[in-house]
């Protein structure tokens, strides 16, 4: 081994044991619990609101006592063929006291979106708002109830309802994985590689940056650290992955076999599993891994390039914002790339490089495809070297300077002083 791989590999486990042996490093392992935490608090929250919505809403039809059971009979029927039933049914019976309907719509207490009265060959309905779909059901539920009538009683029937087997995956559900890829790899490397900004600032302010300088090649020191934060975001992946396995482990002993043996679908729901993606769960997680190193190098290296030209954690801080919404932009250029999978969108997604890992990891769901992916790596690992080889290049300046940091306006002395001097010739008096 080379004094410099040694000493390469001597930064990242100081850098890699630096940030794990430490109690908080525990409260960073432990920080999807929190998200998933707050992200269950809130869908409940929304989901009590829209069902509170939902309940309080009504539409209202005032009808003669004779036409009451025609009515329900017409609401089940049609409720029955909708995806998404409209707001409850409110028969009322029609008499001088409750006869306007401008007066029921207008009563407190509840939301009420449309109200029907009158004869149901000419009834008036009353809408909050013009041409919606309220109005439109009481418009829909009269009809029936007429056609209903002048046909007469039908006989039943008995419909043979037959699912349609098949072993493949649709395409929504593909382009469901894409893009749950495209999103797990973007908040992991933006959740770890910013990581690395806040390590060397505090070693910039502590002098332990030059220290370290002083004793290797800086090349070394910059891909040590890059080493020891991709280590620790390895071992945050396993982690979760570990904790996965063991829940799903532990749910499996739970579920009764002698149930899932009466379904008779265990081995059917395991091959539709196995399935899912284009390329199969194997290839699909495995490529999906090899691009999160990819984007994580160069993230990574962005930022450690860029952050060692900060001199202070505010302007860490300011330089380091740009590169997270240019992130956030590829995120979206990749989602977008997920969703229309083999438009123009999604080819120059795949071949931009700081979106490629991720758009390529969508592509992965939906092409079974696998050659292609040896080429993207190749490509993606071309620019990872480029960026890395620039990025060493930025943090040999900024550390070289002492951490100054950049000043656009800044003069050279002989400027400074030619400038001082030509002050001071114009302020003598002539």
């Amino acid at each position: 081994m080379t004094p410099f791989i040694r000493s390469m590999f001597v930064v990242a486990r100081r850098d890699f044991l630096a940030i794990v042996a430490t109690p908080t490093f525990l409260l960073f392992l432990l920080a999807p619990l929190f998200m998933v935490a707050m992200g269950l608090a809130g869908g409940m929250g929304a989901s009590q609101l829209a069902d509170s919505a939902r309940g309080a809403g009504r539409i209202v039809v005032v009808a003669h006592p004779a036409d009451i059971e025609a009515l329900r009979a017409s609401d089940q029927r049609l409720r029955a063929g909708m995806t998404r039933e409209p707001a409850p049914l409110d028969i009322r019976i029609a008499s001088p006291a409750i006869g306007d309907p401008v007066a029921i719509a207008r009563e407190k207490g509840s939301d009420t979106y449309a109200v029907m009265s009158g004869p149901l060959t000419a009834p008036r309905i009353v809408e909050r708002e013009k041409g919606s779909s309220a109005g439109r059901y009481l418009a829909l539920l009269a009809g029936d109830v007429q056609r209903a009538r002048a046909a007469g009683p039908m006989p039943s029937i008995t419909p043979d309802f037959e699912a349609l087997s098949s072993s493949g995956t649709s395409i929504a559900v593909q382009q469901s994985l894409g893009f749950g890829a495209v999103f797990i790899i973007f908040l992991l490397t933006l959740l770890l590689a910013g990581q690395t900004v806040s390590s060397l600032a505090e070693e910039k302010g502590n002098k332990v940056i030059e220290i370290l300088a002083a004793a290797v090649p800086l090349e070394s020191v910059f891909l040590g650290k890059l080493l020891g934060m991709l280590g620790v975001a390895v071992l945050f992946i396993a982690f979760w992955m570990i904790v996965a396995m063991g829940g799903g482990l532990i749910a499996a002993t739970q579920v009764d076999p002698a149930a899932i043996a009466a379904a008779g679908k265990a081995g059917k729901a395991t091959a539709a599993l196995a399935s899912m993606p284009a390329t199969g769960w194997p290839f699909f997680l495995g490529i999906g891994f090899a691009y999160f190193i990819l984007s994580f190098l160069l993230l990574g290296a962005v930022f450690l390039g860029v952050g060692a030209q900060a001199g202070s954690v505010r302007e860490i801080q300011m330089l380091s914002l740009p590169i997270t919404i240019f992130q956030v932009g590829m995120f979206s250029l990749s989602a977008a790339a997920a969703s229309a999978p083999g438009s123009g969108l999604a080819h120059f997604a795949q071949i931009f490089p700081f979106s490629s890992p991720l758009a390529m990891a969508a592509r992965a769901a939906t092409d079974d495809a696998k050659a292609v992916h040896l080429l993207a790596l190749g490509w993606q690992a071309i620019w990872v070297a480029l960026v890395i080889f620039l990025s060493v290049r930025l943090f040999r300046s900024g550390v070289l300077s002492g951490g100054s940091g950049w000043k656009f306006w800044r003069r050279t002395k002989g400027a400074a002083a030619a400038a001082a001097a030509a002050e001071a010739a114009s302020s003598q008096p002539r």
